[in-house]
């Protein structure tokens, strides 16, 4: 037993690790906005001679034909994102349909180029799509893995490449020694090249306490020539909309690599500023810093923009009965708007910026001259400053389109309706009109998507929602300080309403802007306490324990045990039980009822758990519930491995059963015999059952557990059969039996022996379960989950199961982990994985630390015994 001192320190531990657990994203969310708050501060500094009408004669200049070649050289980079996926898929050993693939990896690059590691990402869409296909978690993780480390090592290489051979050009842009960037680039290949050379043909490589292990050479060879190919036509995207300069494209190459890895080094959204400022700062000597601006502005369209119009385009296309039904192009329209919502989502996140943006530059004059002929001066100032509004309502939105919300499609219908009639009104802004038009129509088209009933008023924004609200009003306050830097602040521009007044215009608008996300955070960050539901009802817990009986999971029996949370469907007929502690809503197994529920289910559960302020995960869940996880923006973790026995292939003759048979004919030889009890006769043994109970307790030194576990109480053992080993007519050993009606499964929970019982009692107990069951017809046998069994301990598994796999291996000291695996082990079952499934990596630690504590009786019963 730990000392007091011990036992306060480590809870003191504990909980500095859970503070800064739970709000790590609030502290990286404030982190990437600070680093873009000084990127701002610092582009605007670069660029205190440029003025906003020249940087529009920069746009105007640039040709057709140079922004017909960059989207050329858009369409080959994203091809080549596509085979990112593809060789992935081939290092993982798995075979999909290449359209399947192609829709999967271009959706997930529009999405990720946009939004970066921000609220929605590229991995989550991977995940998704990739369930839906058939891809264990594991598999997706390393697909993932592979495509990240792929663009990670090719831009250094390439980067360095680029460098090594332009080096006196890039240190004169740079004003570093050439001698320097050459020893740099040099060391860079070098260790490259040392790591693919230890880790040829698939040899783990060990980089202090990291190990991974490479592709084989050929899947490597191949990845280099693709990451290659892309990160040069995406820097050619940039370079021919680049005004005519002595940098030659080499030199341009390695800048714009270095700028891509900052930008994904600032964990700021798609980079944004970040990288404008690194090609500002390489290429300011070479090239006017207003034909830089008008170039960056036009790359942002193009590359970012462009293929998230074209995905939605081709989203709607793929809605064409003609077409979808066509062999070979179905599983892929199918596919394609299965990934409708994050897609369609991500685009309301880009048109709320755009209309955040137009509302703090000046209006053509000329729009304004016509305006001024039809309406009056308040409709057009209203309209404008209405509009600014609409745009943080679409962002806002976007979370909600995100998780197929039927009232964010209804708030987005509706804010684009108005912002497409206030888009005429406040500056005939056609292109404008025509993009929110795009996004109306993909809205009604894919209506049947957001088929989930919740309100979105309810759910407050997440620290990542918020950094990118706050990265777009910085952005806007950039641009209005840009844009008007000549104009002389005065207290007098608020209250100016003039048709050619601009200024004050913006400046309202800015302000309204403020005030509404200010209110929004507030009441994200400032919402009442996260609030706990109540236990069931005894009415609610009969109609949950009907619903058991009737279906074909023996383990959902622990509902009688009366401690978990109940959640039914709308029809009455499936519910989800589940405990909270903490902030974590952890819901215990698959849901239990009608399959076809089970999917709305998942989100009813995710909703509520939001609502309540709380963090839903899933424990112990199947592969099949996976998909509709993920559909919620979970992440999935392996957990362990589920022992089932197949009770028609069951006989204990022949050579494999032959250690259980000698231990069941031991038992027999030392007096031991077996015997069902049911329900309505278990009250006249049950004082000798709790004299066993008690004993197991004290001979280990143990407490009784709760939620995953039964605990023994009177209405909980009376109300299951009872199966008992008696040793000359005393009971020695004792399990409560869980089955429903059907037969499809059954399996033990309380399972208790007194410490005198022979050597051997526990086998010679489930053989004897193993041979009834058999006997009465049940199909299988759940012999319950070795936690941490079946995880990958290879160097390219993901982090958590690499730990897992550890722990198994090296973990006894803590838990009997390869003990318990080799006790059901001896029974040959068939082994199922089981997940947990929680929003992220940091959720799936405090989920568990939760979970322990659900299961222990809280911290006290943790640590005490």
């Amino acid at each position: 037993m730990m000392d007091e001192k011990s036992v306060v320190a480590e809870d003191r531990s504990s909980r500095f690790v859970r503070l800064f657990l739970t709000y790590r994203l609030y502290v990286l969310g404030a982190a990437s906005l600070f680093v873009f708050a000084l990127v701002a501060f610092a582009i605007y500094r670069l660029t205190a001679e440029v003025r906003y009408e020249e940087v529009l004669a920069a746009l105007s200049a640039t040709s057709w034909s140079a922004i017909a070649l960059a989207a050329v050289f858009t369409g080959l980079s994203f091809l080549a994102l596509v085979f990112y996926d593809a060789n992935a898929l081939d290092h993982v050993g798995r075979r999909i349909p290449f359209p399947s693939v192609a829709v999967t990896a271009f959706m997930a690059y529009a999405v990720g180029n946009t939004v970066g590691f921000g609220p929605l990402s590229g991995g989550a869409i991977r995940f998704r799509a990739y369930s839906r296909l058939g891809l264990a978690p594991g598999e997706i993780a390393r697909v993932i893995a592979f495509v990240t480390l792929a663009f990670g090592l090719g831009l250094l290489s390439v980067s360095a490449l680029a460098t090594l051979a332009v080096a006196p050009r890039v240190a004169g842009i740079l004003g570093i020694d050439a001698v320097w960037l050459r020893a740099i680039a040099l060391l860079v290949l070098a260790a490259l090249i040392a790591v693919f050379y230890a880790g040829r043909n698939g040899r783990p490589v060990g980089i202090g306490s990291l190990s991974l292990r490479l592709p084989d050479s050929r899947t490597a060879s191949r990845q280099f020539l693709v990451s290659a190919f892309d990160i040069a036509a995406a820097a050619s995207v940039l370079y021919v909309l680049l005004p005519e300069t002595h940098v030659g494209w080499p030199t341009f190459l390695a800048i714009y690599a270095v700028a891509i890895g900052f930008g994904v080094l600032s964990h700021v959204p798609a980079g944004l500023g970040v990288f404008e400022a690194v090609i500002m700062a390489g290429l300011s000597n070479a090239i006017g810093i207003d034909q830089l601006l008008g170039s960056l502005v036009l790359y942002r369209l193009i590359y970012y923009v462009l293929p998230l119009l074209l995905a939605t385009i081709l989203l709607l296309i793929t809605e064409m009965r003609q077409l979808a039904l066509k062999p070979g192009v179905a599983e892929a329209a199918q596919l394609a708007g299965k990934l409708a919502p994050a897609l369609i989502s991500t685009l309301s996140l880009i048109l709320g910026a755009m209309l955040i943006f137009s509302s703090v530059v000046p209006t053509p004059g000329s729009d304004l001259d016509f305006l001024s002929i039809y309406l009056p001066l308040p409709i057009i100032e209203g309209a404008h400053f209405l509009s600014s509004l609409l745009g943080l309502l679409l962002i806002v939105a976007a979370r909600g389109l995100g998780q197929r919300l039927d009232g964010a499609w209804w708030v987005a219908l509706a804010g684009a309706s108005v912002a497409f009639a206030f888009a005429f009104l406040k500056a005939v802004a056609v292109f404008e009109a025509g993009l929110l038009a795009l996004f109306i129509v993909a809205l009604l088209a894919n209506a049947r998507s957001f088929d989930r009933h919740s309100s979105l008023l309810r759910q407050a924004l997440g620290p990542s929602w918020l950094a990118a609200i706050a990265v777009v009003l910085v952005t806007a306050a950039l641009i209005l300080l840009f844009v008007y830097r000549d104009t002389e602040y005065a207290h007098e521009l608020w209250w100016q309403f003039e048709f050619s007044q601009e200024a004050p215009r913006g400046l309202r608008a800015l302000l309204g802007l403020a005030i509404a996300a200010s209110a929004l955070a507030l009441f994200s960050l400032l919402r009442p306490a996260h609030f706990r539901t109540q236990g069931p009802t005894p009415e609610e817990l009969d109609k949950a324990v009907a619903i058991t009986l009737g279906q074909d999971m023996a383990d959902a029996n622990l509902v009688r045990m009366g401690d978990k949370r109940l959640l039914f469907s709308p029809s009455g007929k499936s519910y989800i039980m589940y405990g909270i502690h903490g902030r974590s809503w952890i819901a215990l197994a698959d849901p239990i009822g009608m399959e076809e529920e089970f999917a709305e289910l998942v989100w009813q559960f995710v909703a509520a758990a939001r609502a309540g302020g709380g963090r839903a995960s899933f424990y112990q869940i199947s592969p099949s519930l996976l998909s509709a996880c993920a559909d919620v923006g979970l992440r999935a973790f392996k957990l362990g491995e589920l022992a089932i026995i197949d009770l028609a292939q069951f006989e204990m003759k022949g050579s494999r059963f032959a250690n259980l048979r000698q231990s069941y004919n031991r038992g027999q030889r030392d007096g031991l015999t077996f015997a069902v009890v049911p329900p309505v006769e278990v009250a006249a043994i049950l004082p000798d059952l709790r004299a066993v109970s008690d004993g197991w307790l004290d001979h280990h030194n143990a407490k009784e557990k709760t939620f995953s576990l039964g605990a023994f109480e009177d209405a909980y053992v009376l109300a299951q059969p009872v199966v008992v080993v008696r040793l000359e007519e005393r009971i020695v050993a004792f399990a409560t039996l869980m089955v429903t009606d059907t037969k499809a499964e059954a399996t033990v929970d309380l399972m208790r022996f007194a410490p005198e019982a022979p050597k051997g009692t526990m086998d010679f107990l489930f053989a004897s379960i193993l041979e009834y069951l058999r006997a009465a017809g049940y199909r299988r046998f759940n012999l319950g989950m070795a936690p941490l069994s079946g995880m990958a301990r290879r160097e390219a598994a993901p982090v958590w199961d690499r730990v897992g796999g550890t722990l198994f291996e090296h973990g006894e000291r803590f838990y009997n982990f390869k003990g318990l695996r080799a006790f059901k082990s001896k029974f040959h079952p068939r082994w199922e994985p089981r997940y947990l499934a929680v929003s992220n990596g940091s959720g799936a630690v405090l989920a568990l630390m939760d979970v322990t504590f659900l299961i222990g009786g809280g911290v006290k019963g943790v640590i005490s015994k």
